[in-house]
């Protein structure tokens, strides 16, 4: 029988009168990977939270190795040998990985009280060692890629001999494979003895890395489950407590004439004769590894970069993108990739959020009409469903989902020809995502030409009338729905023609 090294019972936690978590079980056994997953506002973060110390529930008991215990703050935890790694990771990008690993536990010199400078560098070595990983332990982290920066995070967990990970959205900002890399070194450490806890809105992840399975729907403990026997059918009723009858609700279209043109955009050292067309009602996916230059397309194309030659036309006619501002008048809207630091003012209310790019049209000498700038807020509110007590409520306070949802908002308040979606269902829950591509239909069946670019090879294939690959700034393929196929999309993502079709149709385009 598997050794129990953690276990919570009943807890229940409250904030300003909402039940985040109510009576929660939780058991983690010795060497296992187990996942916890659910919609956002399940209470999966505050249930992390509460074992690595950062709150406190307000009722509930937790056990580590049978021993009842109580995790004050996240010092303590990290004393029992709690570690967590957040989605973002919590170091500093201008130390070196060294001093990053042994942060807050360095070894001094007890008669000069000089840190042992040498013994720190050769133990991060040989910690790197262990995770068959080659990395210069004095490497500045800010010179590291998203991936090497976890596994800062992963060594300096280890340094403090920790036996219980916590993994928050692990690969959320990885790439194929980096993902694989990554589970390579959560399985060495599943077979060395640590145990994981690995939260992810990939239930395919799920699959692949877990032992068991646990989920949480409305603050509520649900099941837990073998990962071998259960199905993503059933997880997904459990997460959203209905059957999902289709995450990918295509509607099909007769597409209208070209909306936008690119012809023989050029950026040097990010992407390099970029041509295609955007026809009105049609969704067109951008498929590529991280890096591939689909991002900087896009910012280019809404005016937030320069290009160095090439044209954009809208609806046949020549313009000149140089800002946002001009990218609007011309019925072009961008939702950017990262919705908290470029899509959002997370301070500011919904309101204020949904209608900052259209504030003039409600703003006379001076002075902002706030009961027409509410209604139109309620109206895109509304229309998204977005779930909040009120439209003052903080964006901060809402879950991703929720606050992929203003972003939204935001952008359709402009009335937009041409919507540019940079990951739009990134970090969000199976709910979530089924909403954001049913209203994604919605607004091409309204003529709205869409360029949707995402990392998910499901949601470009479920959702795409036509698909572009980028590998290395350049396009590689264009498929059309029916031809495309994972294994022709990783082909061409990886510099590899998806047949003699799309050769001769990327070299007509060039």
């Amino acid at each position: 029988m598997d050794k129990t090294i953690l276990r919570l019972e009943n807890i229940t936690k409250t904030f300003t009168g909402t039940l985040a978590l109510n009576k929660v079980n939780f058991e983690l056994n010795a060497g296992e990977v187990h996942a916890i997953i659910g919609e956002n506002g399940a209470g999966k973060s505050t249930l992390i939270k509460v074992i690595s110390g950062i709150h406190q529930p307000d009722s509930g008991s937790i056990y580590l190795n049978d021993n009842l215990v109580s995790l004050n703050n996240s010092l303590l935890a990290q004393k029992h040998g709690i570690a967590t790694i957040y989605q973002e990771p919590t170091i500093f990008p201008d130390l070196s990985i060294a001093e990053n690993v042994y942060m807050g536990h360095h070894e001094y010199n007890p008669v000069t009280r000089h840190i042992k400078w040498k013994k720190i560098h050769d133990n991060t070595v040989k910690l790197l060692e262990s995770l068959e990983v080659k990395l210069d332990p004095r490497t500045m982290v800010k010179n590291l890629s998203a991936a090497n920066q976890q596994l800062v995070e992963i060594v300096k967990a280890l340094s403090q001999n920790s036996q219980i990970l916590i993994m928050d959205e692990p690969t959320s900002a990885l790439t194929l494979s980096e993902v694989k890399d990554l589970f390579k070194i959560i399985k060495h450490l599943k077979n060395s003895g640590t145990s994981i806890i690995f939260i992810s809105h990939r239930i395919e992840e799920v699959f692949e890395i877990a032992d068991r399975v646990t989920v949480l729907r409305d603050g509520h403990y649900i099941d837990t489950r073998d990962v071998s026997d259960v199905t993503i059918d059933e997880l997904i009723k459990m997460m959203v407590g209905r059957v999902l009858k289709d995450m990918f609700p295509k509607i099909k279209i007769e597409r209208g004439d070209p909306i936008l043109r690119v012809e023989a955009l050029t950026k040097a050292r990010q992407f390099y004769n970029i041509s295609f067309e955007l026809h009105k009602g049609e969704i067109l996916g951008f498929s590529g590894l991280i890096g591939a230059g689909r991002s900087e397309l896009a910012r280019a194309i809404f005016g937030l970069e320069n290009t160095d030659s090439g044209k954009i036309l809208v609806n046949g006619k020549q313009v000149y993108i140089h800002n946002p501002v001009v990218a609007m008048n011309y019925g072009l809207a961008y939702l950017p990739e990262d919705r908290q630091h470029q899509g959002l003012v997370l301070p500011m209310d919904i309101t204020d959020n949904v209608t900052l790019p259209i504030l003039g049209q409600f703003t006379k000498m001076g002075l902002v009409n706030t009961g027409r700038e509410t209604k139109v807020a309620k109206k895109y509110a509304d229309m998204l469903d977005v779930r909040a007590s009120g439209l003052w409520k903080k964006v901060f306070e809402l879950s991703g989902g929720n606050q992929q949802k203003v972003v939204l908002a935001k952008w359709l308040a402009t009335d937009p020809k041409v919507l540019v979606l940079d990951e739009p269902t990134r970090g969000i829950d199976v709910g979530a995502k089924a909403s954001v591509h049913k209203f994604m239909g919605e607004l091409a069946s309204q003529g709205i030409g869409i360029i949707m670019i995402s990392s998910e090879l499901s949601e470009i294939l479920g959702m795409s009338d036509r698909i572009i690959v980028m590998c290395e700034g350049k396009i590689t393929a264009e498929f059309t729905r029916k031809e495309a196929t994972q294994d022709k999309l990783l082909s061409a993502a990886v510099g590899l023609s998806g047949g003699q079709k799309n050769k001769d149709r990327v070299k007509a385009k060039k």
